[in-house]
């Protein structure tokens, strides 16, 4: 039944052309009011996701690899976000670090501020229990590759985003 969910929600966006696809859930919706809880690899595929920050994050190179072009605003939007104004990127970083572990993303060695998903993780993380050998999801990847709810602060929204 996930794997009929999965299937229903893989789409092909606009960075197909760039070799990216994604299903729909990688782009969990903005947090509903009442709620914070959203992980920060989320947070980056949503500002990934949006053209007004391309100045800000954006993909580069191989699949599944992005760059933080402003490391401070970056932080800056995630802060917002998560109703910590004291965010800064040495705080973010260590909270990217944090995913090596767990195999969601890593550090690209030799390139300043570029990370790259794991999506074969991030799925599993998302479903458990999904057969990941007949994952269309998978395929497109390996096609390419060659708590308690509390009051919500402000969404990341363009009118948030310095000029």
């Amino acid at each position: 039944q996930n794997q009929q969910a999965l299937s229903k929600s893989f789409h092909l966006p606009t960075y197909f052309s760039s070799g990216i696809a994604f299903p729909d859930w990688a782009y969990k919706p903005e947090s509903s009011p009442g709620s914070r809880q959203i992980q920060l690899w989320h947070f980056i595929l949503e500002l990934l996701q949006k053209e007004e920050y391309h100045g800000v994050i954006a993909w580069q190179g191989d699949y599944g690899e992005f760059v933080i072009k402003d490391p401070d605003e970056v932080a800056r939007l995630w802060g917002i976000r998560k109703c910590k104004p004291h965010m800064n990127y040495d705080k973010l970083s260590r909270a990217l670090r944090y995913y090596y572990n767990k195999r969601i993303l890593h550090k690209t060695k030799g390139k300043r501020f570029t990370y790259k998903f794991n999506f074969s993780k991030v799925v599993l993380v998302n479903y458990p229990l999904l057969d990941m050998a007949s994952s269309p999801f998978l395929l497109a990847q390996n096609h390419f590759n060659g708590g308690a709810a509390t009051p919500d602060c402000s969404p990341v929204t363009p009118e948030v985003r310095r000029k």
